[in-house]
């Protein structure tokens, strides 16, 4: 089919708002790459406003690794990421499994309370009473427990599991496998795609831990890296990593704006690093439940 001139206007019109909504879009992070690796001359020189700097250093970054707050930020964070995605991974498919059983009793009611879960939630206040009343406050845990699991992502679970023919279920236990034989043998190694996509939305979310960290840590050697990178980038005197800063800029003259963006990239390159070698899996993943083959 020839297209005709109105499809050619449309198609050059959607191309080009297209192009200035991608390039708004990537600005932000592009300034925020190139200002951590300007040098403070610069900087100062072009009051901040860096398209492309003339000369790169990694001043910032070697500042902020061997800041020991921000260091021991990022084994907390990397803690959270690694160990809590693994139990949240555990239980989630662990509980849909279960509940994608229909001979188990209490299916329905099980699947009401998940329900309930996700469309009232108790508040801030019992959450933080339930966390203090089991001693998690100032403890690691605390990021983790309360948001071991969650009911959507049992329910999404659940229904790729539902779309694994019982046939298979069947011929495992003929040859001796018990329920975790399946679970463990025949249905995980099927769900790779869902447990990837799962995996890397739990990475995220315990990546990102922000909140629970604010009501639930003291200490500030616990804290994770974006409630350190916060008090960076909000105010440089109301905090560890924001004193550190400063202490920075007086000793050896580097800007704390650069230090900040440093800060920025470092907080977000691990999951950029992560996801293009779950991509395979994770464009599967979100499609589970949508389509039956």
């Amino acid at each position: 089919m020839r297209e005709s001139s109105g499809d050619r206007i449309f198609n050059i019109i959607n191309i080009t708002v297209l192009t200035l909504i991608g390039l708004v879009t990537l600005f932000p992070l592009y300034y925020v790459f190139v200002v951590s690796f300007a040098t403070p001359q610069e900087f100062v020189e072009k009051n901040g406003f860096i398209l492309f700097p003339t000369e790169w250093t990694l001043a910032a970054y070697k500042y902020l690794l061997n800041t020991s707050a921000f260091i021991k930020s990022i084994g907390v964070s990397t803690f959270l990421a690694t160990v809590g995605t693994a139990l949240s991974l555990v239980v989630t498919a662990g509980m849909a499994f279960g509940l994608s059983r229909k001979r188990l009793r209490g299916r329905k009611m099980m699947l009401m309370l998940i329900l309930f879960t996700i469309l009232f939630h108790p508040g801030i206040i019992p959450q933080y009473v339930l966390v203090r009343d089991l001693g998690l406050i100032n403890s690691i845990w605390s990021l983790i427990l309360p948001v071991l699991t969650s009911g959507w992502y049992i329910i999404l679970m659940k229904s790729f599991f539902d779309s694994i023919p019982i046939e298979l279920e069947e011929a495992a236990k003929m040859d001796g496998c018990n329920d975790l034989g399946v679970f463990f043998r025949i249905v995980l190694p099927l769900s790779l795609p869902a447990m990837v996509a799962f995996g890397l939305f739990y990475a995220v979310a315990y990546w990102n831990t922000f909140f629970n960290a604010i009501l639930y840590i003291n200490d500030f050697d616990k804290v994770p890296l974006q409630v350190v990178l916060r008090n960076m980038l909000i105010d440089s005197d109301t905090s560890t990593g924001g004193a550190a800063a400063v202490e920075m800029v007086s000793d050896q003259q580097i800007p704390t704006q650069t230090i900040k963006m440093a800060a920025v990239v470092l907080s977000t390159l691990p999951i950029l690093l992560v996801y293009p070698f779950l991509q395979k899996h994770f464009s599967k993943g979100v499609m589970l439940g949508s389509i039956k083959e």
